[in-house]
């Protein structure tokens, strides 16, 4: 099973477009350590040659033109991309459906809630019926396409931004807003979870023994983003666990004898996107990986 890193950066990317802290400013400047990275989204195949991808963020043709197995190859139109698996309604995972529209045949898969949400919006009629499938899958039911197998299973979370209006006092929304996804091809599996807003003792053990998890890295610490005073919200306002803390997620999974561990979705603001930094260090020192575009694993 192959597995590409196509961005592992939260909404927006870093650097943020308007972003001017000091981790963004060392991306804007690209010096040493300081990478710049797209938004969370990876791609899976199980034959190298017809890809699966998890969520289409904004950034998805700057990552097709990075990634050379995403590239057409046959006749005057083509794409190994094959079916798209939506974990979560949020903008940066649904917005790059719209650079898909050009009448390639493709499915899309997404839980109902998610669908839905599509379906409110006239926009996303862009993508032709005739060519782009949509399929509603339900939870920890396995779902088998491209010669994976996924299941979809529920995770604390939040709903998207765009939808609090919405929610009213119950921000956590139904049990589908927010997912993590054990993807299996054969004997080999992984888990992705670009979002949690807590760890669970069901989902400590869907996790124990994993050999290979990425896991919502976007915060450092829970207030992270008000210290930088760029916004009044706490990582668990935004529906994010933190990576260092008690209540971490280092903490969380420290015992749960999980081969890979790589953080996803990192926030433009985390000091970990500075390769030089001792936050950077201390996750590796923890036995942690700090996702990058263009990351590729093989299982």
């Amino acid at each position: 099973m192959h597995i590409v890193v196509l961005g592992s950066a939260a909404g927006g990317g870093h650097p943020q477009w308007n972003c001017h802290t000091e981790a963004s400013q060392r991306a804007w400047q690209e010096l040493p350590g300081a990478a710049r990275r797209t938004q969370a989204s990876i791609a899976v195949s199980a034959n190298g040659h017809d890809w699966l991808l998890v969520n289409a963020s904004p950034d998805l043709r700057q990552q097709i033109l990075a990634t050379p197995v995403l590239w057409p190859s046959e006749g005057l139109r083509h794409s190994p991309i094959k079916a798209v698996l939506l974990s979560s309604g949020e903008i940066d995972h649904i917005t790059g459906l719209l650079s898909l529209r050009e009448r390639q045949p493709f499915s899309l898969y997404a839980s109902q809630g998610v669908l839905d949400v599509l379906s409110e919006n006239s926009i996303f009629d862009a993508l032709n019926p005739e060519f782009v499938q949509r399929h509603a899958f339900s939870l920890k039911q396995p779902l088998s396409l491209l010669g994976l197998q996924v299941t979809p299973y529920a995770v604390p979370g939040k709903v998207p931004l765009f939808m609090e209006s919405r929610a009213g006092a119950d921000l956590a929304g139904p049990a589908d807003t927010t997912l993590g996804l054990e993807i299996r091809c054969g004997e080999r599996s992984f888990h992705y979870l670009p979002g949690c807003a807590a760890m669970t003792d069901a989902l400590r053990q869907r996790l124990r023994g994993a050999s290979l998890v990425f896991f919502d890295g976007t915060l450092w610490r829970d207030d992270e983003l008000i210290a930088a005073g760029v916004s009044p919200k706490s990582g668990q306002r935004m529906g994010h666990m933190s990576i260092d803390g008690a209540d971490g997620s280092i903490a969380a999974l420290t015992d749960l004898e999980i081969a890979r561990k790589v953080f996803i979705h990192i926030n433009t603001t985390n000091p970990v996107l500075n390769a030089l930094s001792p936050e950077y260090a201390a996750v590796a020192a923890r036995g942690w990986e700090v996702g990058y575009d263009g990351m590729e694993i093989v299982l």
